[in-house]
């Protein structure tokens, strides 16, 4: 029997200002009470589905940080303050023009289109923007709140608009929202989010899903390690003017403890398997996710192809040298049909054709695994009804299906112990375009490295002095780790969008600022200059990330 392999990774990088706390985007939120919930109910309701489900140890950290505000009713989310706000009209200036910017990025044809309210709005705003500037003072504060309501309504999850009638009773209001109704609202989301963690981890103790890690803030880890790993892949890979990252590779190995402790604590037992931040492996970093204890790891199919040729089989787990770790190789077709192709088809005629496909493989390969590797978040606002029925259409087909069972990846890498795999070498690279270009390379990229690098040598200086008390110095390291993140070289470059660009280079130089404060230093002059500008056009997308 053929066995298919999902893993749904679920990842957002760390959107709070140092300092204030204060989240400067709302994704992890509208994601939390769309996606996340979304996909845990279609488990729920499919309980023969098994997969794998990899959560990002920061963005745990920032959903429980949000269930803290639900309980508390201190917003450190704008868009939260806004919706509660006692008095509308006491909005201030700045509220009123984040709203006005933020509240409209979604995909318009299934989230905002079929509403008549909300296409109102964003009728309204469109014609004060055509009217001038300072027009906008005309808009009461009533459209304000009601703005910020429509906004969680359409980022709202299938599964809550089923189960809780609030949302039905709210649509079909349309607006002037009461004080008491966007409460209400405020308190079906905020149960909806609190729960979250809790129903991921029923699901994994009952052994419908497995539960895999990160390193702790999504670390493009190769490059942390070796900046050369780029050219492995990418022969002509321009690299930052730094020889390296400094300690890259303790740094590697404490990210690596610290996502792992963080997944045994809110999950209650140790991962058995690691996605590394954007299926980027090296030869150097298999030898540390081996040391840490875990069994099994993946990219992207380039990987295998990179290092084999076209030859590369990936329907069986490999193994690199005497590594005892399995790695499983994405189906890069299959995967992008659903993040990429989909979302155009009818549900079930697109549910259909990808049990088709999987057939088709398992006529070719009866002993194989299929390995479908995408985000379990950002494809499915294109999807009509955020992809309900495609989910009920696919996961009923495949529970039913006499020849292809559904497996985590530790079912797999047991299953097909026989059939590994050798590879003597493994090039490096990503599972976007099987290199680092994404992350490296570029101008801005290797500035944004530069700048870390420097603050990582700076810190380095202060905490072998050892004049920063114990508390002080982990201070330091929780901050560097949120500067490793991949997410900032990620946005950096000219393709991207200015808007986006903008708000994620402010961000990564405020975390530096905040890193040379704990380390009771001057920040340098450079982080007052922009890294990046970005002249792109804006992607689908509330966080407008690719979906693989």
């Amino acid at each position: 029997m053929t066995q298919l392999a999902f893993l749904w990774h679920m990842h957002q990088p760390d959107y709070r200002r140092p300092g204030t706390g204060e989240f400067t985007e709302p994704w992890v939120l509208l994601h939390g009470i769309k996606d996340y919930t979304d996909m845990a109910g279609h488990l729920e309701r499919h309980p023969q589905m098994h997969c794998t489900v990899n959560f990002v140890p920061v963005l745990l950290d920032q959903l429980e940080d949000y269930s803290e505000q639900f309980a508390s009713g201190h917003w450190r989310d704008r868009l939260l303050a806004i919706a509660t706000c006692a008095d509308p009209e006491s909005l201030s200036a700045e509220q009123r023009r984040w709203i006005r910017g933020i509240a409209f990025r979604c995909h318009a044809p299934t989230m905002l289109e079929p509403f008549a309210p909300y296409r109102r709005l964003r009728d309204l705003h469109q014609r004060v923007a055509e009217l001038g500037e300072g027009c906008e003072r005309y808009l009461a504060g009533i459209y304000y709140t009601d703005l910020a309501i429509w906004y969680l309504l359409a980022w709202t999850g299938e599964t809550v608009r089923r189960e809780q009638p609030v949302i039905a009773e709210l649509m079909a209001r349309g607006s002037h929202f009461s004080l008491a109704e966007r409460q209400q609202l405020i308190d079906v989301l905020g149960a909806t989010l609190t729960a979250l963690i809790g129903r991921w981890r029923a699901l994994a103790a009952r052994g419908q899903i497995e539960l895999s890690c990160s390193p702790q803030a999504h670390p493009l880890s190769p490059l942390l390690i070796d900046f050369a790993s780029a050219r492995e892949a990418w022969a002509e890979c321009v690299l930052p003017a730094a020889p390296a990252y400094p300690g890259g590779t303790s740094r590697v190995a404490a990210q690596l403890d610290e996502g792992i402790a963080s997944h045994q604590r809110r999950f209650g037992a140790p991962p058995a398997g690691l996605w590394p931040a954007e299926g980027a492996l090296s030869a150097a970093f298999l030898e540390q996710i081996a040391e840490h204890s875990l069994t099994w790891t993946a990219s992207s199919a380039a990987l295998l192809h990179n290092s084999l040729g076209e030859e590369g089989d990936i329907y069986r787990p490999w193994r690199v040298g005497n590594s005892p770790l399995s790695l499983f190789f994405r189906d890069e077709h299959l995967s992008d049909l659903i993040g990429f192709e989909y979302a155009r088809w009818h549900g079930r005629d697109a549910a259909l054709h990808f049990v088709g496909e999987v057939e088709r493989i398992a006529g070719e390969h009866p002993d194989g695994v299929v390995s479908v590797i995408l985000d379990g978040e950002n494809a499915w606002e294109t999807y009509p009804y955020n992809g309900w029925h495609f989910f009920e259409a696919l996961y009923s087909a495949l529970a039913a299906h006499p020849q292809i069972a559904t497996v985590t990846l530790s079912t797999a890498s047991a299953a097909q112990a026989e059939r590994h795999g050798a590879i003597a070498t493994l090039v490096a690279g990503s599972w976007v375009y099987g290199s680092f270009s994404t992350w490296i390379g570029d101008p801005a990229k290797n500035r944004a490295w530069e700048l870390l690098c420097d603050a990582k040598h700076s810190a380095d200086l202060v905490l072998g002095s050892g004049r920063l008390s114990e508390a002080e110095a982990a201070a330091v390291c929780a901050r560097l780790t949120v500067c490793e993140s991949s997410d900032w070289f990620w946005w950096f470059g000219d393709y991207n969008p200015a808007e986006a660009v903008a708000s994620f280079d402010i961000l990564f130089r405020d975390n530096l600022r905040d890193l040379y404060r704990l380390l009771k230093l001057p920040a340098p002059a450079a982080l007052d200059q922009a890294v990046s500008h970005g002249h792109g056009a804006p992607e689908t997308g509330g966080a407008m990330r690719r979906a693989s």
